[in-house]
């Protein structure tokens, strides 16, 4: 059984990752995805907090100072059923199997990109249907008075056509498939662009104020909004009242 907390966004997870920057960086991505996240550097601080903290997810790294992923691994089995998946810099199939064996419920090779994580650990909560954030494509998108025709490569609302560069459009495209949903700058950049999140730098704002000045300036009705730590959703506005 999952430790449901009542909003199944705010589920917790803790990472034990010796390597800092990675560490840090995926408690960024999934905090803006609505997890909380508790962070340990070594496998002895990992395994106390494992055992003695109530955690939905267990991220896991094999290579850990202190006790390795393995020894983590085990002594938490022994006790807990908590879901499992493990990172590892080591793509041999004997160590997958040894990880699997000794009861880890995934296992991701690094460097992985963090979307696979998102829809690793998605399926890891049972967090499928819509909460998943996978949607069927189409040539055709729509969100209010807004289209977008992936195959042609035009975009259009109320009709009048919309001139977008080719990121923008991908930019677009990404926004309207995840219609309603808050996408994180995390997801944006790497969706987009192909690149890992930096938080020092503005390229996702940047975007997504000329992609605003397109789509929603010149309208009275606005789609695209900024969600404040948490990133962008776009979504049709509903017309005011005896309007």
């Amino acid at each position: 059984m999952f430790a449901w907390r009542g909003d199944p966004y705010r589920m917790r997870i803790l990472v034990v990752e010796d390597e800092k920057k990675l560490a840090q960086y995926l408690r960024k991505g999934l905090t803006e995805n609505g997890y909380v996240v508790d962070i340990a550097n070594d496998g002895i601080d990992g395994l106390h907090l494992a055992l003695n903290g109530e955690y939905d997810i267990l991220v896991l790294d094999v290579m850990l100072p202190g006790v390795d992923g393995f020894g983590v691994l085990k002594a938490v089995r022994a006790s807990k059923d908590t879901p499992i998946l493990m990172l590892t810099a080591r793509d041999s199939v004997e160590d997958r199997v040894r990880g699997l064996q000794a009861g880890a419920d995934d296992y991701l090779v690094k460097p992985f990109a963090f979307t696979e994580l998102l829809a690793r650990l998605q399926v890891l909560t049972r967090r499928g249907g819509a909460k998943s954030g996978l949607v069927h494509t189409s040539s055709t998108l729509n969100v209010g008075d807004l289209e977008l025709d992936v195959t042609r490569r035009r975009a259009s609302r109320e009709r009048r056509r919309i001139e977008l560069t080719a990121l923008e459009f991908s930019l677009l495209e990404l926004l309207m498939r995840h219609q309603g949903e808050v996408l994180s700058r995390t997801v944006i950049a790497e969706q987009v662009w192909d690149m890992n999140f930096d938080s020092d730098t503005n390229v996702v704002d940047v975007a997504i104020r000329r992609l605003r000045a397109k789509i929603d300036d010149p309208f009275e009705r606005k789609m695209l909004r900024t969600v404040r730590g948490m990133g962008y959703v776009l979504e049709p506005q509903e017309p005011a009242l005896g309007s």
